[in-house]
């Protein structure tokens, strides 16, 4: 009997691409908040979802992960790896929701165990200004004036700049975060005449237990886009920075809730 929680799997179900849950995190993130044009965000919405504001988020972050063993940070490339993701605000059934149009990760790992959740991920490179423990001019503080830039590219492409000046301590997160996010879980049909039909098209939420978060600093931020050829991400290309944040957190994943069958 062939075993593992994803493909491939084989007689002992230790080749998987990613184990079975759960799933435990920790982050050092760095977020913009900003407004983009109302009409360009709605047009992103899966059916079952609203647009509850102009309000996204982008979130640039470096990423630890183990499994239930608790021992991939020993072999240190196959626990960390960078992101971005891009939230819009939205609502379900009336409640406020973040949903993800876009997200780019540069491990194949993570991006398995992201399209189990409904998260889009994709292949891109990551860069964000480290903090270290010691004062020097290489190394911002996580304090007043301290300043950190992010960088995301795809396939040789600049994609997204931004960069943060820490103000001052903040009670809230971003808007919108990514707790209880709304992705869509899709994979299509291959076989002649269902191409339009696909096996799985559904919308669920994310769960996540014992979260923890570091205290939030926030401030000044600037964000630019930048045009693709083929990549709608420009059409969310800022109206408006609002600010920007720099935290770390950890949470754990098992879990996860269908909301709605979209292929009726």
């Amino acid at each position: 009997m062939l075993k593992g929680y994803t493909l491939p799997r084989t007689p002992r179900g230790t080749s998987s691409l990613a184990p079975a849950p759960p799933w435990h995190y920790v982050g050092n993130a760095l977020a913009v908040e900003f407004a983009a044009d109302r009409a360009a965000a709605a047009a992103f919405l899966p059916d079952g979802l609203e647009l509850d504001s102009e309000r996204c988020a982008a979130y640039f972050i470096e990423w630890q992960y183990v499994s239930e063993s608790g021992v991939e940070y020993l072999d240190p490339i196959t626990s960390q790896y960078r992101e971005t993701i891009i939230l819009l605000s939205a609502s379900c059934n009336g409640s406020p929701v973040a949903y993800c149009p876009f997200i780019w990760v540069d491990q194949d790992v993570s991006l398995m165990r992201g399209l189990a959740q409904g998260w889009p991920k994709q292949i891109g490179s990551t860069w964000i200004t480290r903090a270290y423990d010691l004062p020097s001019k290489a190394s911002p503080v996580v304090g007043p004036g301290g300043r950190f830039g992010a960088t995301l590219a795809a396939k040789d492409r600049r994609l997204v700049e931004a960069q943060v000046t820490l103000r001052e301590l903040s009670a809230t997160l971003p808007t919108p975060n990514f707790a209880a996010a709304v992705n869509t879980r899709y994979f299509p049909e291959l076989v002649a005449g269902k191409h339009d039909r696909p096996a799985v098209h559904e919308l669920v939420q994310l769960k996540s237990r014992d979260v923890q978060i570091s205290p939030i600093w926030k401030g000044d931020a600037s964000l630019d886009i930048f045009d693709h050829p083929t990549l709608e991400l420009s059409d969310l290309r800022p109206s408006a920075v609002l600010a920007g944040y720099r935290f770390s957190f950890a949470l754990t994943v098992d879990d996860l809730l269908p909301l709605r069958d979209l292929r009726s």
